[in-house]
């Protein structure tokens, strides 16, 4: 811009007011340069002319000086703030991904060495390269949500104006709101598809950190909706179809954006595309948050990347909330049901759209071919309807979603407290803070050996219940993995159906389980928590182990306590004292020192007050709940060669008999109820399950022993028992001098005992 300075003016000759003031395209500030000329010669001062130029910023990007004419999209595609990055994005390794990196590491290592050596190594990197794929193809199919939410949230994952300037034939932005402000978190523009128009609209990310910040990373003020605004009814006047692409955390939340009416913004969006007289198809193309995502997602369709999310909360927003922790975003992720598959099941998605493996960040261009696909299959539907259709289409959309019934009345019981329980949040604690408290135990246990202390048993407790949970989530976290949640889950629902009814195990759901548990063992090492699952559990069982010995040494030595108590009662009674005394009194006044030279009158007094204080020791350890077994001289060892032979058959093949019997396919289904009650019984099983065992036992001991006394097995082993008495008898008794009344007693006998000692290894 030109001005003049200069003071007062002198002005002569008949110049009037309004030559001063004229405008000319020749003049300085109105004034005529003739005029200048003829007042020269009276001017008090000199005249300066200055011109100014005011410096304008240099376009990010300008147009070239040899713009290429046949550039996709058109010459006005080189006016567009969005060009491809000078470098090439780096490579970002998600967690979940890092049995994929090892694997592609060996690749290059075995490349490279191949390369140094000049061996042919061909066969180990097709073998690497198929196990890569395999282990990328398993990864990928079974995705948990909050997998999903990580991928939807990569950093190199295509952007809206990636797939636009890939799909369409020619694209030209538009910008601002008609109101001072143009928001570059959302993007707008008319493009082409197979020379059929649409309106474009959608949040767009940066790809980098700056573009991050000038994009505000894709979360829109109240300018943006506006301006989306703006786009709709130019839309609906021109009779374009809109395609929008959803990709953002949520709208902006900031206080300004509140201050200039972010809701009010984001519902005149909601309440304008409801009346839009075009077809509306919506995208999401990785993550859509909350209303930001929802103010241009009111369409006829709604279709979904495979790896995108949906949600009203974030998964950490909901965590904090719900259970005070963004740990437990998993979690929250999963509760949510915000993946394509879980969406499109509650009729909120009406299509998925797929991704290649690895994410649509693998392969852009694929991606962005199916996005066309199916932006063109979906408007070639929607053509087909008629203005009036199309508006009922869109309602009846969000109409259908959810459900609802009237006049059921509520159970009371539920009015009263309606909310669940929350369920414990399985956060895993680091490995070295458990080998701090694993060690810390082992001290205190190695103290209490030294000072011939009991070791502290709670500590040793907390430690071992926490390794079990901690254990317990690590084989969660391997089932998820390796893709096997689903099926474990069904096993267990008809699991919980066979015992609330108290049926029998079907053959086919017991292989179920074999087959089950076999493929998850070896899958197990693949798993990418196995070596953090494998040193808990050896902790675990380390602990165990020491608990079970510290266990049983206290329990034995309070039993030990307890029976000497109670021996020392007996002994201490005064009818066993007096008995006692008058014995030894006797023994004294025979003056004999050796057992066997005692008379026989004596030997029978000592033997039956041997046999009377024994009798009562069992009883004692019997009401200890101790199982007692007489042990006297064997009699095997006093038998000949070819009786102890006989016995040796003989219980072969009552064992063989048992074991015939117990295999029947009705005693076998009684043995497996059996096992089934116990199961369910637990440790302290209730009145009602203890009946059922015993019934249970008492109907096995019963066949087994009609089905063995049916046979000629007990003839046999009446034979066999007269057969070693007399022998006895021969022998002079065992001990060579006294005779016993029973001398079979204690070899072998055919009675119920061995049938319950048959049955006790199956139940």
């Amino acid at each position: 811009m030109a001005s003049i300075s200069h003071s007062s003016l002198a002005f002569t000759g008949t110049s009037s007011a309004s030559d001063i003031f004229r405008s000319s395209s020749n003049g300085v500030s109105g004034v005529p340069l003739r005029a200048l000329g003829k007042v020269r010669l009276g001017m008090r001062r000199n005249l300066a002319v200055v011109a100014k130029l005011r410096k304008v910023k240099k376009h990010e990007y300008p147009w070239p000086e040899d713009p290429d004419p046949n550039v996709k999209g058109g010459v006005l595609t080189h006016l567009s703030h969005f060009k491809p990055l000078k470098e090439k994005p780096k490579p970002v390794t998600l967690p979940f991904e890092k049995p994929l990196v090892d694997i592609e590491k060996k690749i290059i290592d075995v490349r490279k060495m191949a390369n140094e050596t000049g061996l042919d190594f061909s066969d180990q990197i097709i073998l690497l390269e198929n196990k890569y794929n395999q282990a990328l193809k398993d990864l990928y199919t079974n995705l948990t949500p909050i997998q999903r939410v990580n991928i939807a949230r990569h950093p190199n994952r295509p952007t809206f104006l990636d797939h636009v300037f890939n799909i369409t034939d020619k694209f030209v932005e538009l910008h601002g709101d008609r109101a001072g402000y143009d928001d570059p978190a959302i993007v707008t523009g008319i493009g082409t598809i197979d020379g059929r128009r649409y309106m474009f609209m959608g949040h767009q990310k940066g790809r980098n950190t700056k573009e991050n910040i000038q994009r505000n990373f894709g979360m829109p003020t109240p300018h943006g909706y506006r301006k989306a605004m703006r786009m709709m009814y130019y839309a609906d006047h021109h009779g374009f179809p809109i395609v929008t692409f959803i990709d953002t955390p949520g709208a902006y939340a900031d206080l300004k954006s509140e201050e200039l009416g972010q809701g009010e913004a984001i519902a005149h969006n909601l309440r304008t595309m409801f009346g839009l007289k075009v077809p509306i198809v919506s995208i999401v193309i990785g993550e859509g948050g909350s209303g930001g995502a929802l103010a241009i997602g009111c369409a006829n369709k709604l279709l979904m990347l495979e790896n995108a999310v949906f949600y009203v909360a974030s998964p950490e927003a909901c965590a904090a909330i719900l259970w005070k922790s963004a740990k437990a975003s998993p979690k929250a992720a999963e509760k949510l049901k915000i993946t394509a598959t879980e969406l499109c099941k509650l009729q909120i998605a009406d299509g998925i759209i797929p991704e290649p493996l690895g994410g649509a960040h693998a392969d852009p261009s694929w991606t962005s071919q199916q996005i066309k696909n199916a932006i063109n299959k979906e408007m070639d539907e929607l053509h087909k309807l008629d203005t009036e259709a199309l508006l009922k289409h869109r309602m009846m959309k969000f109409r259908n979603i959810g459900g609802f019934q009237e006049g059921i009345p509520i159970d009371p019981k539920k009015k009263k407290n309606m909310k669940k329980k929350d369920e414990p949040i399985n956060v895993k604690t680091p490995v070295l803070d458990l080998e701090g408290e694993v060690e810390k135990v082992k001290q205190q246990i190695l103290k209490a050996k030294e000072s011939s202390n009991e070791p502290p048993m709670l500590p040793l407790t907390e430690t071992i219940e926490k390794l079990r949970k901690e254990v317990d989530t690590e084989f969660s976290e391997a089932v998820k993995a390796l893709g096997l949640k689903d099926r474990f889950a069904t096993l267990r629902e008809e699991f919980s159906k066979v015992n609330a009814q108290n049926q029998l195990l079907h053959p086919a759901l017991k292989e179920k389980l074999e087959k089950l548990r076999e493929e998850f063992n070896q899958g197990l090492s693949s798993a990418p928590n196995y070596e953090d699952l494998k040193y808990k559990l050896d902790m675990l069982k380390e602990l165990s182990k020491a608990y079970d010995l510290a266990e049983k040494n206290k329990k034995a030595a309070k039993l030990k306590q307890e029976v000497n108590k109670k021996f020392s009662e007996i002994m201490d009674r005064e009818d066993v004292k007096e008995k006692v005394e008058a014995l030894k009194a006797e023994v004294e006044n025979s003056g004999v020192s050796n057992f066997n030279d005692l008379d026989d009158n004596l030997k029978g007094k000592i033997v039956e007050l041997r046999k009377e204080l024994e009798f009562e020791f069992i009883d004692v350890l019997k009401s200890l709940g101790l199982d007692v077994e007489l042990k006297s001289k064997p009699v095997e060892q006093t038998l000949p060669s070819e009786v102890k032979t006989k016995i040796e058959e003989l219980n072969e093949e009552i064992n063989d008999r048992i074991e015939n019997v117990i295999n029947s396919s009705d005693l076998k289904d009684k043995i497996e109820l059996l096992k089934l009650e116990v199961a369910k019984a637990g440790k302290t099983p209730d009145i009602a399950a203890k009946n059922k065992i015993v019934a249970l036992e008492q109907q096995i001991r019963q066949s087994i022993a009609a089905a063995v006394e049916s046979s000629n097995l007990k003839e046999k082993h009446e034979k066999l028992k007269a057969e070693v008495s007399k022998t006895i008898e021969s022998s002079g008794g065992l001990d060579g001098s006294l005779k016993t009344e029973n001398p079979n007693e204690d070899s072998f006998s055919f009675d119920e005992s061995r049938v319950v000692g048959a049955n006790r290894t199956f139940g």
